[in-house]
């Protein structure tokens, strides 16, 4: 089964567009609770409400081996038919492209993975070559500093457009084995109905819900496909940060849930 096999499964099986990001911070997470320990307890009390979960590496390899290890034990706990994303936000060339795919793909098992397009083509196609797996390029990422460069306008097919829909044209153009996505922020509603409209079946992560501020509504009314899917929305702090005390789990699975419904009610009729 491939990454779009799989997220379409966990899709339909759990009515949910709903990607809960774990990212563990020993500063926000209940005292005397280790890192695996916190994920299985997360995973635990919210797989039957997502469609994706997706570990962020820097809060793992900030806590050295340990991390490192308790992202091993995290990925293989998670059920089989839920995918999991890699946020990595790699990207470099050659032999160092190739080392970071056989890192994700063959010794951590991740269904998908962000990448890093500002090297170009060669630093995605080892990641590319992956077939069954996900790849989800930055695009409009949901920070405030994303206008820094992705906004600038950049030439291609003799017309000035917005670096951000060039990487999307691109992207679509790279897509030879339909394992590509892209990664479009919840905060710039216009940019994610341009992409939208212009790639009307390529799967969107989208961050930048709950804390950062995106509008719900509008995310979900410009981010999914013309059947309401291939839109992954994805919250984290807001989710597994909802308690820090013994009830985090539960308080955990009651924002997920109540996340996972606003989603759904928010669906427009396609009929």
């Amino acid at each position: 089964m491939n990454f779009i096999e799989k997220l379409n499964g966990a899709t339909r099986k759990n009515s949910s567009l709903l990607c809960v990001g774990l990212d563990p911070d020993p500063e926000l997470m209940p005292e005397k609770v280790g890192v695996f320990e916190f994920n299985r307890a997360i995973i635990d009390a919210t797989s039957d409400l997502v469609c994706a979960y997706k570990p962020n590496f820097a809060f793992y390899e900030a806590l050295g081996n340990e991390g490192l290890e308790a992202l091993r034990n995290t990925v293989n706990y998670i059920p089989g038919d839920i995918p999991v994303i890699a946020d990595a936000k790699r990207g470099d060339i050659g032999n160092t492209a190739r080392a970071y795919v056989r890192a994700i793909f063959s010794h951590f098992n991740f269904d998908a993975t962000t990448v890093s397009p500002y090297l170009g083509f060669d630093s995605i196609e080892p990641f590319i070559g992956y077939h069954d797996k996900g790849i989800f390029i930055l695009c409009r990422t949901s920070n405030a500093g994303a206008a820094d460069f992705q906004s600038l306008l950049a030439q291609a097919d003799n017309t000035n457009r917005p670096l951000y829909e060039i990487v999307a044209m691109k992207a679509s153009q790279w897509n030879t084995y339909g394992n590509i996505g892209l990664v479009v922020g919840a905060t710039y509603p216009d940019e994610l109905k341009l992409i939208r409209e212009n790639h009307p079946e390529m799967p969107l992560l989208i961050p930048g819900i709950g804390v950062q501020g995106g509008d719900l509504e509008l995310t979900v009314r410009y981010g999914t496909n013309a059947v309401g899917e291939k839109a992954i929305i994805n919250s984290s702090r807001q989710i597994i940060y909802a308690s820090r005390g013994e009830d985090f789990a539960l308080a955990a699975r009651e924002a997920g849930l109540t996340l996972r419904n606003q989603i759904n009610q928010n669906l427009p009729d396609r009929k």
